[in-house]
């Protein structure tokens, strides 16, 4: 399956420029509103001093309240350099009473207090104020002040406040892009390293990579660590299975090799029958020693967790193991039994490799108890433990442990194994969490190999 490729430099810098230029434009939003926010503040209140300026010239006469301004006062008024000012007095009981423009009037305006808005006269936009307040000597009268002026000042205060504002942000967008840009770069840089350390592996050296990578790849260079170890120790387990199959299938060859030149060269046909059974003999050596060696290269450690592990039946494994090895036993005069349940022992286990395991050990027992040993098949519960146990010459105490090693044979052992079955056995009980241990029998007869499971 082709992996899909994508550059994480870019993704990373799509993720954090695209954010920070939604927070520039979020910024430049709240920056306009923020100049519209104080230029109406500071002008908003001119236009109610101005307002309030002209409600202090309201004169009540008893009859109809009266605004007159000097021609000086009225031009000081609406002289602006850049706005137009319009302005417009009347009263709740007499309507206008002074004014230039008629200005929109809010919905309502509260009694000594100023109201601020937005309204269009002639087709400009215009920012209003508005007062109530009442007028002495008027017979309860109140008058309302509308004072107005266009936006010009108010939007050139906005624009310059923008101009200033926006080339600050815009900068610092910049440097915050180039900042988050170099901070990428170099912080993927250790992934580059990591794939240079990584390119270098040698499959004759598997060394684990030793790159200082931030603590987020770190569960990556230990998950690569791990399968460079899996991969070594594969490639040694291979390595020493070519090495033992080498070494001893050499020996056999050659001696079936030999024995199948002399019977071509032999015309007696009792030697030639017996070379020829040399040669079937050499055969079932070799078919037992390469199916030792293959078994030996399932059960040997690879690091790796043993796979297949299952509830399994022991008892039932144990029975089933005995029943194939009877015909054997039977063969070489050897009482094979087994004691135990029928059924119901269960342990966590490879049954395959389990049922491997006590074959070597019954095997064992039948090639170097002899003729009319006993073999018996134990099983015990609480905890868990298999027995071998056979009446043969037993294993001397200095040699219990060497046994254990591949191809070690005792040196009277008068059997014809290939060294493999107890450190065939050893291996799977040790992949399994189990204990092998080898004893005498009872009175010191025989020899006694108990496997302990695990609880």
């Amino acid at each position: 399956m082709t992996a899909v490729r994508y550059s994480l430099r870019r993704l990373l810098l799509i993720r954090l420029w695209i954010p920070l230029l939604a927070l520039m434009v979020v910024g430049a939003i709240l920056s306009f509103a923020s100049a519209r926010y104080f230029a109406n503040l500071v002008y908003d209140q001119w236009l109610f001093d101005s307002a309030m300026a002209l409600a202090s010239q309201i004169k009540g006469n008893g009859l109809q309240p009266t605004l007159t301004l000097p021609a000086s006062a009225v031009e000081m008024l609406e002289w602006d350099r850049l706005d137009r000012i319009f302005y417009e007095v009347s009263t709740a009981h007499h309507g206008r009473i002074f004014g230039n423009a008629a200005l929109p009037r809010p919905a309502t305006v509260p009694r000594d207090g100023a109201v601020y808005y937005d309204g269009m006269l002639d087709d400009r936009a215009v920012r209003v104020s508005a007062v109530t307040l009442d007028v002495p000597a008027s017979g309860g009268d109140t008058a309302t002040v509308i004072v107005g002026e266009t936006r010009a000042k108010r939007d050139a205060v906005v624009r310059s406040i923008m101009m200033t504002i926006l080339p600050i942000m815009a900068g610092l967008l910049t440097l915050a892009g180039f900042s988050i840009w170099i901070a990428v770069i170099s912080a993927l840089r250790s992934v580059d390293r990591l794939a240079t350390d990584l390119t270098q592996v040698q499959p004759d050296q598997l060394t684990p990579l030793a790159s200082t990578v931030p603590a987020e790849i770190a569960p990556l260079v230990e998950a690569l660590n791990g399968l460079i170890a899996r991969v070594a120790e594969g490639r040694n387990t291979l390595q020493r299975f070519v090495a033992n199959a080498a070494h001893q299938l050499r020996t056999p060859l050659a001696a079936l090799q030999l024995q199948t030149q002399r019977a071509l060269r032999e015309t007696d046909p009792d030697r030639r029958q017996e070379a020829l059974t040399a040669i079937d003999k050499g055969i079932q050596r070799l078919a037992h020693l390469t199916q030792q060696l293959l078994i030996l290269a399932r059960a040997e450690p690879t690091g790796a967790a043993l796979e297949g592990l299952q509830p399994t039946d022991l008892a039932l494994v144990a029975r089933q193991e005995v029943e194939r090895w009877v015909d054997t036993a039977i063969t070489k005069g050897v009482d094979l039994g087994y004691e135990g349940p029928s059924s119901g022992v269960s342990v966590n286990a490879n049954q395959q490799l389990i049922g491997e395991l006590i074959g070597n050990l019954v095997d064992n027992g039948i090639r170097y108890g002899g003729s009319g040993s006993h073999v018996t098949v134990t099983l015990a519960q609480s905890p868990v433990i298999l027995s071998v146990m056979d009446n043969g010459p037993g294993i001397p105490l200095p040699e219990r442990t060497r046994v254990l090693e591949r191809f070690y044979r005792l040196a009277a052992s008068a059997g014809s194994g290939s060294g493999l079955g107890l450190a065939i056995a050893n291996e799977i009980a040790e992949r399994h969490g189990a204990q092998l241990k080898i004893e005498s029998g009872k009175d010191g007869a025989g020899t006694v190999v108990s496997v302990k499971f695990p609880a």
